[in-house]
């Protein structure tokens, strides 16, 4: 029998079956992954992707047999471990994904191994304080507290102390904390009159994130400037909880039913209003767009936001096509080494951002379309740390390579990541300026 490889046909996603007893029936995935893990082993094609595939295929050519079944079934977690759910060996390397009869979706298998580990109680304190970004961030935002939350996070020897009780990696630079939340000091303008076009809403609401909240503000401010500039009207979203990626990369997928619960509501009554969603953090509209979606695959609300919602260059890209985007930029670039993350490539969009910053005259874009290997708290972890730099490391060439003026990230996480994988790159290779697209539109404009 012939067994045909990929199809012409686009790859499909089942919807997540979390709510059935059988998704948390230890056997029955370690059943699944056996099935999955041996078709990978004829395979290969992922090994450069990550660092999962190397993980097992060494517990495969390491093992009694060379074969799977040398491999311990225990140890099929450390596999697990090192899988982030990037998404990009679904959607661009594994010739088996549905609708091809093996039915192959890596990710979602490797979600539904750490939804097990977490009902069986198996993960970490430091993994759920990590990924309660709101909570933590409300809490270090704190004015005074503020103040004390950033300088323990740049002395080495609190550092060292962080390291060794949360497995923290002492080497990790880690964002900073604002008492001047975005959500708090933000200041849209929906004054202006609503012009809808063919491909995207008139008017915007903008959904903060927890990073843009209480770490990067100035992103928001940007991102509201640049939609004053271009006379959209603007709101904030009044209500907002995380948007449950952190918790469904734990596998903590009851913590992200009740996240859902707390955003869909407001999000689906501003979708039906005729409102674009934006959200400057690609994780986030991917949660949207795609995860919530498959986790709740009958509920109007969330198809509703999923429509609506939209990375904020995916907006400008359409209303640039409706004759409605100000191309008036008054200040060139120069050399721009850019970042497509993860999250944004497999959103399935195209390079939005590369063709907005296109449109500024006097400035060259150097596109780079690989993984980098930070992904949301994954690469501050000790045990991680190591690899994530790894995995980043022909980034940090890439995005060097032609000496830019800037380097940016649609993921600001990962563009301070890029940033420190250049600077420990050697003399010289670290005096580019690190800066959010949505910052580099607005200094374009002049604003």
């Amino acid at each position: 029998m012939t067994v045909s490889e990929g199809s012409l046909e686009a790859p499909t996603r089942h919807p997540i079956a979390w709510q059935s007893a059988d998704f948390y029936d230890e056997d029955k995935v370690h059943a699944e992954m056996h099935r999955v893990f041996d078709i990978c082993h004829g395979c290969r094609r992922c090994v450069n992707l990550c660092t999962a595939f190397p993980t097992l295929f060494d517990l495969i050519d390491e093992g009694k047999t060379g074969e799977l079944d040398g491999v311990d079934k225990h140890d099929f977690g450390k596999v697990v471990d090192k899988c982030y759910l990037c998404d990009m060996c679904y959607m661009s390397k594994c010739p088996y994904v549905p609708p091809h009869r093996w039915n192959i979706d890596f990710p979602h298998l490797m979600l539904r191994a750490k939804a097990v580990k977490f009902k069986k109680g198996g993960t970490r304190f430091r993994d759920k304080l990590l990924t309660s970004t709101d909570a933590v961030g409300k809490l270090a935002s704190i004015p005074v507290v503020v103040q004390m939350v950033n300088a323990v996070n740049k002395a080495p020897v609190a550092r060292k102390v962080m390291q060794s009780v949360l497995g923290v990696h002492k080497d990790r630079i880690l964002p900073e904390y604002t008492s001047q939340h975005f959500r708090g000091t933000a200041r849209p303008d929906s004054s202006f009159p609503v012009k809808g076009g063919k491909s995207a809403p008139g008017k915007v609401a903008i959904f903060s994130t927890c990073y843009v909240n209480y770490n990067e503000p100035g992103i928001g401010h940007d991102l509201l400037k640049i939609l004053q500039h271009n006379e959209v009207p603007a709101i904030v979203v009044e209500k907002e909880a995380c948007c449950g990626m952190p918790k469904l990369e734990l596998g903590d997928l009851d913590a992200v039913a009740k996240l859902k619960q707390a955003n869909i509501p407001v999000l689906a009554k501003l979708a039906r209003e005729g409102y674009a969603i934006l959200t400057a953090v690609p994780s986030c509209t991917l949660m949207f767009k795609q995860e919530l979606p498959l986790m709740f695959p009958d509920d109007a609300d969330v198809k509703a936001v999923q429509e609506a919602m939209f990375d904020p260059f995916e907006y400008l890209i359409m209303r640039k096509r409706d004759g409605l985007l100000k191309t008036d930029f008054k200040t060139p670039l120069g050399k721009v080494s850019y970042h497509i993350p993860c999250h944004l490539r497999v959103q399935n969009m195209g390079q939005k951002t590369r063709e907005v910053f296109e449109l500024v005259p006097q400035t060259e874009v150097n596109t780079v379309e690989r993984c980098a290997g930070h992904d949301g708290t994954w690469g501050v972890k000790t045990e991680f740390f190591a690899d994530s730099m790894k995995i980043g490391r022909p980034v940090f060439r890439q995005m060097a390579s032609t000496a830019p003026d800037y380097i940016s990230s649609d993921c600001a996480i990962a563009g301070r990541h890029i940033g420190q994988g250049i600077a420990e790159g050697g003399p010289g290779e670290g005096k580019s300026e690190k800066q959010h697209p949505l910052t580099l539109i607005r200094i374009a404009y002049g604003l």
